[in-house]
């Protein structure tokens, strides 16, 4: 996973971090290579998946999404391990400025622990795929009483090429405002970096705490592939 490793170490963390504070989310072009994403697509049907869930039935929208089981494919372990480390000093500055008592651990390893200690023992990265008039709710990924403030989202499939429609959505609910929506197209390869489910932003009083909450538009033709990157665990 030399690659990744490299990509990440060449990652401009200071812009990574004003965007995520600034925005909530912030993009990384050509994270991962094309056989990555075509390796990830592959695997789809493997036996490597401890959950299945059709969105469907569940009134989630349209389409399907599968979770790793452990012990996890090597590109989205090393992800989990070598990204959470430049992530909790966002999430740490978050807590402080909204005065929440909660500090994260520097290491993905110590998070991993704090999730184990309390039941939250099962993997949380995901497959998910949608073909024509597939669609995803606005949702936030919470797996249990520890979570992490902060998630990310690699694209397998190219916009426009393999699939048309079917942009990510993020909406913000400031207080006593009307709902603000963020509609993206990232390219394939591409990795979203985005709040699971809060911001601060700074008022004429101080921070005050946004809602953020996540889905995907309805694809009109073709196919799309996106892989989950959760960081915190989940009980079940």
């Amino acid at each position: 996973m030399e690659s990744i490793e490299a990509k990440i170490a060449e990652t401009s963390w200071s812009n990574v971090t004003e965007e995520m504070h600034s925005k909530g989310f912030a993009l990384i072009p050509n994270f991962i290579l094309e056989n990555t994403c075509s390796e990830l697509i592959e695997n789809y049907n493997r036996p490597i998946y401890r959950k299945t869930v059709v969105m469907e039935r569940y009134r989630f929208g349209l389409g399907e999404y599968k979770y790793f089981n452990y012990p996890l494919p090597s590109v989205i372990q090393t992800i989990r391990e070598e990204l959470y480390p430049k992530l909790a000093p966002i999430a740490n500055l978050w807590m402080k400025v909204l005065n929440i008592e909660k500090q994260f651990p520097d290491s993905f390893d110590d998070l991993q622990s704090l999730c184990h200690n309390s039941g939250q023992l099962q993997p949380t990265p995901l497959i998910l795929k949608y073909g024509k008039g597939g669609f995803n709710t606005l949702h936030q990924d919470l797996y249990g009483e520890v979570y992490f403030p902060i998630q990310a989202v690699l694209f397998l499939n190219q916009p426009e090429v393999d699939f048309t429609g079917g942009e990510f959505v993020l909406t913000q609910q400031t207080p006593r405002a009307q709902s603000k929506a963020i509609v993206l197209k990232p390219n394939k390869g591409d990795l979203l970096i985005f709040t699971t489910n809060f911001r601060p932003v700074k008022g004429s009083k101080g921070y005050y705490r946004v809602n953020m909450k996540h889905g995907v538009s309805e694809v009109q033709s073709g196919e799309r592939h996106t892989l989950g990157v959760i960081f915190h665990d989940a009980i079940s």
